[in-house]
């Protein structure tokens, strides 16, 4: 009766990482809101880039499927985030190729239809090449290098700070949410024994508690430009 008992609180405090790990992320995928309220009312795409929507759009596909029972079992809320995920980037990305112009909105396209592209031979190498064991891996080796991929981001923002002694392209709040969301799919993935879930996101918290640091560095001890622009 004691087993069961921390076997249920064990489940309980995982789905509440996973649930936590879900609500953050959402605060991250509504962010470029703003971009696109000015692009939208502009009808112009001016000078902001669509490329971090692709990447966003590749790296929540791959980790959707990875979340999905046809290649793992019991972690159905990687799925349900990353399907949202990449929704929004799906969204955003349709929303861009409308308002830009000639060149770019073909270079949209192109990107657009290589990740599909790339995609279904991910969904269709898995399930006709691996096993259910193997594919696991295989899949999961992929959304790492996805993920890992994404933390350039994160890094640029860190050298842009120190190197311009200025938080003002680091927004806190968003910082805020990118930290708490990792480590929150680090608690999940850890209490879920899934190191391709844990090993990302743990390297995810500690570039996100690096950004909160330089941010309270750099905007007291500097007085730095804590002023939050519109990125794209």
């Amino acid at each position: 009766m004691v087993y069961l008992g921390l076997e249920i609180s064990y489940s309980a405090l995982s789905n509440a990482a996973g649930i936590a790990g879900n609500l953050f992320a959402f605060v991250l995928f509504v962010s470029p809101l703003p971009v696109f309220r000015r692009i939208t009312k502009n009808k112009s795409t001016e000078q902001f880039s669509g490329l971090p929507y692709i990447y966003g759009l590749i790296n929540c596909l791959i980790c959707m499927w990875y979340g999905l029972p046809v290649i793992s079992h019991g972690i159905i809320l990687v799925a349900t985030v990353n399907s949202v995920g990449a929704i929004f980037q799906l969204t955003y990305i349709i929303i861009f190729i409308i308002y830009a112009e000639g060149a770019k909105r073909m270079k949209m396209l192109g990107l657009l239809a290589t990740v599909f592209g790339l995609f279904a031979l991910i969904v269709i190498v898995s399930l006709t090449c691996f096993q259910p064991p193997t594919r696991q891996l295989f899949v999961g080796y992929l959304s790492v290098a996805s993920l890992v991929c994404m933390f350039a981001s994160p890094l640029f923002i860190i050298n842009l700070v120190i190197r311009t002694k200025s938080v003002e392209f680091m927004p806190f709040y968003l910082s805020l949410a990118t930290f708490l969301m990792s480590l929150s799919f680090f608690s999940y993935g850890m209490l879920k024994h899934d190191p391709f879930i844990f090993v990302p996101n743990g390297i995810g918290s500690v570039l996100g508690s690096v950004q909160l640091l330089l941010y309270a560095y750099y905007s007291r001890a500097h007085g730095g430009d804590a002023r939050q622009p519109l990125l794209g």
